[in-house]
C-alpha cells in the first residue's frame, strides 16, 4: 500500500474511532458567606430571695400547761420573736408598732417538754402593696415538725385609719433581701438559767 493511502485511512480511522472519556474536571469549592457567631443568649440573673431566719429557743417552764407540754399560744411567742430577729437584721425595727396582726393560723404536729431546744423558721412568702405574708415551721431537738402555720400582718402608719402602702426601699427589703443570719442558743449556762440566745 502507498504511503499516501496509508495517511488518509489513518485520518478515517481517527475520525470513526469512539471519543475518549474526559477525565473530571476539578470543580472550584463553593464558597459561603462566612458569618460571625453569635455569642449564647445570656441567662437572666437569679432573683433574689425572699427573707427569712432561723432562731433557736427553749420550751421554758412558763410555755407548759397542766398536760406538761408547751401551750399552744407558744407558738406565737416564737414565731413573733422571730419576726423580731427578721426584721432587726434588715433594719427595719422602726416597724413595730405600725405592723398589725390581721391572721394567725397554725397546724400542731408534736409535743415539746420543758428544756426542748426550739427551732423557728420564718420567711416572707409575699409583700403586698400594704400586706406582708409569713409561713414559719417549728421544729424540735430531733428536727421533726412540731407546728406549721402562717401570720398575715398589715401596714398602718403611726394614727392612721387604714393600711398604708410600704414604702419603696421597705417593700423592695421585704421582697428580696434573702436568708439573714440565725439567731442561736449559745452552748454556756446563763447565770440562774437556761441557755440564752446569741445577740449576734
Amino acid at each position: 500500500m502507498r504511503r499516501g493511502a496509508l495517511r488518509e485511512r489513518a485520518r478515517t480511522d481517527t475520525r470513526n474511532a469512539p471519543p475518549s472519556p474526559t477525565a473530571p474536571q476539578p470543580t472550584e469549592p463553593q464558597q459561603t458567606e462566612s458569618r460571625p457567631s453569635e455569642p449564647p443568649a445570656s441567662e437572666p440573673p437569679p432573683a433574689s430571695a425572699p427573707p427569712s431566719v432561723l432562731v433557736e429557743r427553749r420550751v421554758e417552764w412558763t410555755d407548759t400547761d397542766a398536760a406538761g407540754h408547751y401551750h399552744h399560744s407558744t407558738v406565737v411567742r416564737w414565731v413573733e420573736a422571730a419576726e423580731a430577729v427578721l426584721l432587726h437584721r434588715l433594719g427595719l425595727s422602726h416597724l413595730f408598732g405600725s405592723t398589725p396582726r390581721v391572721h394567725f393560723e397554725a397546724d400542731y404536729r408534736a409535743r415539746l417538754w420543758f428544756g426542748d431546744t426550739v427551732r423557728t423558721e420564718l420567711r416572707v412568702t409575699k409583700v403586698g402593696s400594704a400586706s406582708l405574708h409569713y409561713a414559719f415551721t417549728v421544729r424540735g431537738a430531733q428536727g421533726g415538725e412540731a407546728a406549721t402555720g402562717r401570720m398575715v400582718i398589715a401596714h398602718s402608719a403611726a394614727h392612721a385609719t387604714g393600711s398604708t402602702p410600704w414604702p419603696d426601699d421597705v417593700r423592695d427589703l421585704l421582697g428580696a433581701a434573702g436568708p439573714q443570719q440565725p439567731e442561736l442558743l449559745t452552748t454556756a449556762e446563763a447565770p440562774g438559767g437556761t441557755p440564752c440566745a446569741s445577740q449576734s
